[in-house]
Parts: structure tokens; sequence; C-alpha cells
């Protein structure tokens, strides 16, 4: 399971009602490295000038890499970090997170984050595994 949901947030789901502030705090203690990553990515990318600001190291661990994939593959948790976080993330690879201003969605440097191009340069051996 990839979230460690409490009895609080199953019975507000039951209900039909889910505080997204409950759901990021679920994502923040179940996934703390995903959390932790995209959070210092943010404070990163700051108020300056930067387009955009990414991560080139590798988790730690298996586990870690896990957590980071799971928040990235699931709609409703990447939804969610985004709207908390204010950014729009991209991923490339294993592990490199990027967090983007979201009016940078669709422009020039985004496009070319996510283009097949930069996907296949940022191959390599180590990554057909992960």
């Amino acid at each position: 399971m990839s979230l460690d949901v409490s009895p609080k947030l199953l019975a507000e789901a039951e209900r039909g009602q889910v505080s997204e502030g409950d759901f990021v705090e679920t994502v923040r203690t179940s996934l703390p490295y995903a959390y932790d990553l995209i959070a210092g990515l943010v404070g990163e990318l700051g108020d300056g000038q930067r387009e955009f600001a990414d991560n080139h190291t590798p988790p730690p661990s298996e586990r870690e890499r896990g957590q980071l994939l799971r928040a990235l593959a699931s709609d409703a948790i990447r939804g969610s970090l985004e709207r908390h976080f204010g950014v729009t993330l991209a991923f490339m690879n294993c592990h490199r997170v990027a967090v983007f201003r979201p009016a940078a969605q669709g422009g020039e440097t985004h496009a070319r984050f996510t283009s097949l191009r930069s996907q296949i340069l940022n191959q390599s051996p180590e990554f057909r595994d992960c």
C-alpha cells in the first residue's frame, strides 16, 4: 500500500468528502522522501527568476525510489502536491523531478524538459532497471 490512510481520512472518503489538506498530510507522512524532495525543489525555485528547479541525485535506496514513483504515478497524489505547492511537476527517468511555475507549463523550457528528445538524451545504463 502506498499510503498509510488514517481511520479519520477513510471515514471522510466513505462519506464522500475528502479534505485535500488531510490528503496531503497523509502523503507527507506516508511518502516522506517524495514529499520532502518536492518541497525542497519548491524552496529552490523560490520567488526568483528561475524557470524551474530539478533533482539529479538518485534516491538513497529502492524504498525512497518507490515513494517517488508512487507519488508521481498517481494522478490524485501528483495533482494534490501540485495544488499544495502551487507548481507543475515534471518527471523523467527514475528520479529526475522538476518543479515549474504553473505559467511555465507548455512554454519553451517546460516543453523542452518534457520532450521525447530530452527523455532520450537523459538515458543511461543505470536507469534501465530502476
